[in-house]
């Protein structure tokens, strides 16, 4: 679900001064079923790939800054202090069943997904749903300038979330791009997180209007 077109279009027209990419989690520990942890479903897990990759390649074209956070952890000790996670790791039935095993540093999965990053993009490590949380992503987009997050990635109902609360309290303009998210929980918790999302923290925008509205101010820039 988003808000009406014309109310996402706007806040990005008037409110994103100098936007930024921030892609959350887009890797194998997630969207590779030879290897995830916690996995999407197959066919969910490729066709957000279909999304994404192309979407990225054009925010690079009209010359937009890509960051990407990703999950690592040095052992399960860092893992299993979180207490919620504690508990689910203990369930067998519970969608977190191996989160111990979730993105282990010696483990395939905390590579980003083929086409995700490209040459120096900067990579962010966080330990927890927020990629705020001690991590340097704040110092990174206030030293280049960065007022607005075009937010990208997994799980829309965990760590998408999460992030769009921690930019929104930090006074960014937020906007979670409809077509570059997806949970592995299922339809009805995305659609459930991106409406907490719209009436409280930011908007959801699909990406073509977030391309129509950028790319027509660089090529402006450019004429």
């Amino acid at each position: 679900m988003t808000v009406p077109a014309d109310h996402a279009r706007q806040a990005l027209e008037t409110l994103a001064e100098r936007p930024a990419v921030v892609t959350i989690d887009i890797h194998r520990g997630h969207l590779d079923p030879e290897v995830a942890t916690l996995p999407l479903p197959p066919d969910a897990a490729a066709a957000l790939m279909e999304r994404v990759v192309p979407l990225l390649a054009e925010y690079r074209r009209i010359g937009l800054p890509i960051f990407h956070v990703t999950t690592i952890y040095r052992d399960r000790d860092e893992i299993l202090s979180n207490r919620y996670w504690r508990f689910q790791a203990s369930r067998p039935e519970s969608s977190r069943a191996r989160i111990a095993e979730h993105n282990l540093d010696h483990l395939p999965g905390i590579e980003l997904m083929p086409g995700v990053r490209e040459g120096d993009e900067p990579i962010i490590v966080k330990k927890r749903y927020d990629a705020f949380h001690n991590t340097d992503l704040e110092l990174t987009l206030r030293s280049h300038g960065i007022d607005s997050l075009l937010l990208m990635g997994v799980n829309t109902s965990s760590c998408v979330i999460a992030t769009t609360c921690a930019a929104s309290v930090r006074d960014y303009a937020t906007f979670v791009v409809e077509d570059g998210v997806d949970t592995m929980l299922g339809p009805r918790l995305h659609e459930a997180a991106n409406l907490v999302i719209t009436e409280s923290f930011g908007w959801v925008v699909d990406g073509a209007t977030t391309l129509d509205v950028l790319g027509a101010r660089a090529h402006a820039a450019r004429s």
